[in-house]
């Protein structure tokens, strides 16, 4: 099927990706993890919550960990332009079938919750508790040294259904991997800030969270991240990397936390906030849409996701696979 062509003018203005909320089975682990390895800055603190930043944002928090007794995904947030395109929302998703309701959140505003037409958990708000710039303060500067969120990805069980309920919603794609014979989506990457994405969908059992991604510097800074897991403990939570994709041009290094929750870290792809630039399209069997230089992912990055809280997933509509059979 064809990518739809862009939505230049949704019913709400979503500005980017805000922040994703995980549960986690160990807060103490977590805090290992994304504090101390990673280098997120601690924003609040609760005896179940632990409110995570990267150094150039400024709204409270991008990540949310919660304890609970089994991990999961709760939401993936996104900042909306104004107060007003929160009612807009609600009544475009209403309009699709999908649940609204308006649910509180420590350190945001008016919070819309509603879900995608999978079901994906889908929370909207337009302000967020602002606090200081610390993208100065080099002494902060840890680990992989995280600039900001960059991007979520999910499975979903039928991509071509996902992109064109997203497009609706404003997103626009900026390269799709298409099954040949079918002439389906495999995968795709759709945008709201001006990146290559702030949303990308992967075939596959779904909808679970395929991955939450952060803006690093640069690929040394990804090196240092390596050195750092290998020497005190996180070796064996590197999945795959470092490389660079093709799709996208970023260098990547793909790593899992204490619950097996996905982090990508990213840099260096380009700028897509043309609204009529093309997509860019790669076919399912070429080998380097996954890496530039060739090296094929592993079979768990193609299997393996986090389940998003009540929701159960179902089978991909679409079998075709990259992964070759030994």
């Amino acid at each position: 099927m064809p990518v739809p062509a862009p939505n230049l003018y949704p019913d709400f203005n979503t500005v980017r990706l805000s922040h994703v909320a995980y549960r986690v089975t160990d807060l103490a682990r977590s805090r290992a993890f994304y504090v101390d390895t990673l280098g997120l800055q601690v924003t609040g603190e609760t005896a179940d919550t632990l409110y995570l930043r990267a150094m150039e944002e400024r709204g409270h928090h991008c990540i949310a960990l919660h304890r609970a007794d089994a991990p999961g995904v709760e939401a993936l947030g996104f900042k909306l332009w104004h107060d007003d395109d929160l009612d807009r929302a609600q009544g475009w998703f209403a309009s699709q079938g999908r649940p609204v309701e308006w649910v509180e959140r420590p350190h945001q505003g008016r919070t819309l919750r509603t879900s995608d037409l999978f079901g994906v958990p889908l929370e909207f708000y337009a302000q967020m508790d602002r606090l200081p710039p610390i993208h100065q303060q080099y002494a902060l500067y840890r680990g992989v040294k995280p600039l900001r969120i960059d991007h979520f990805n999910t499975f979903s069980p039928d991509v071509d259904a996902s992109v064109a309920f997203w497009t609706d919603m404003g997103f626009r794609t900026t390269e799709y991997t298409e099954d040949e014979q079918t002439g389906r989506l495999w995968a795709a990457w759709m945008h709201r800030k001006g990146g290559v994405h702030d949303m990308a969908f992967t075939n596959g059992l779904g909808p679970r969270l395929h991955h939450t991604a952060f803006w690093v510097p640069n690929p040394l800074n990804i090196i240092d991240l390596l050195d750092l897991m290998a020497t005190t403990g996180w070796v064996g939570h590197i999945e795959r990397g470092p490389g660079r994709h093709g799709i996208s041009n970023a260098f990547f290094l793909y790593v899992r936390d204490p619950d097996g929750h996905r982090i990508e870290i990213y840099c260096s792809d380009y700028q897509t906030c043309d609204p009529d630039l093309e997509p860019i399209k790669w076919n399912l069997t070429d080998p380097q849409r996954q890496t530039l230089w060739g090296a094929p992912a592993p079979r768990s990055w193609f299997e393996e996701g986090s389940t998003f809280v009540g929701i159960t997933p179902e089978p991909a509509r679409l079998t075709a696979s990259p992964i070759i059979a030994p």
